[in-house]
């Protein structure tokens, strides 16, 4: 550990692997040698990613190489830091002209959940974001969203466009028979009111969905 703590030092934690940011938030103490080893070992077991370690339960987690509560309890702290540091920065740029900038955006509030959560972005005509909100969160493959909601907020923030998006939690961004459904309706009641569903995008593991991309949104 010794070395690692040097490295960051002396390079920032930029230069650090994930395995050794791992093992400097789980190791007890600077002469903690076996802390990388157990790093490895959870990332391993996490499916080989960061994200998979971040998304792990909290159960799970204590029980691998040996964790515990107080070193699980530091890592899932260190991976909520990182979301929510990341959210901060991407509120200060709030502004969208892709869907790129969609993911940005919302990749660090849902890229990680093992539930899935449906939100709206709120835009003014230069695609400034008015506000992010989230409109239902549900469990493992579906969550039921009322659109009137969507178009009430959407009247009071005077939004002229919106953008619906939702993650899948099996990793696949793939829209199903509902997801289709909602597009539809949604654009639907926001035409009446003359607002654009300018996009309905589909966050995942395996990457994002985009119905703009596909033209299944005008």
């Amino acid at each position: 550990m010794k070395n690692i703590i040097e490295k960051l030092q002396l390079r920032g934690a930029a230069a650090l692997t994930d395995e050794e940011l791992v093992a400097v938030v789980v190791a007890e103490d600077q002469g903690d040698d076996g802390a990388l080893s157990a790093a490895k070992e959870i990332i391993a077991e996490c499916g080989g990613a960061l994200t998979g370690v971040a998304a792990c339960d909290f159960a799970r987690l204590r029980m691998l190489v040996g964790m515990g509560r107080v070193r699980a309890a530091k890592l899932k702290a260190a991976a909520e830091l990182g979301s929510r540091v990341a959210q901060a920065g991407a509120a200060a740029h709030d502004m969208v002209a892709s869907d790129g900038d969609v993911v940005r955006i919302m990749e660090p509030l849902l890229g990680a959940l093992q539930h899935e959560e449906c939100w709206v972005l709120y835009l003014a005509s230069s695609g400034r974001v008015l506000e992010r909100m989230r409109i239902s969160q549900g469990g493992v493959q579906s969550t039921v969203v009322d659109c009137r909601l969507i178009i009430k907020r959407a009247l009071e923030l005077l939004a002229v466009q919106i953008v619906i998006v939702h993650n899948h939690p099996s990793g696949n961004p793939e829209p199903s028979g509902a997801d289709f459904s909602l597009t539809e309706r949604v654009a639907e009641a926001a035409q009446l009111f003359d607002i654009r569903l300018l996009d309905h995008i589909i966050i995942a593991s395996e990457g994002y969905y985009s119905f703009r991309a596909h033209n299944l949104v005008k």
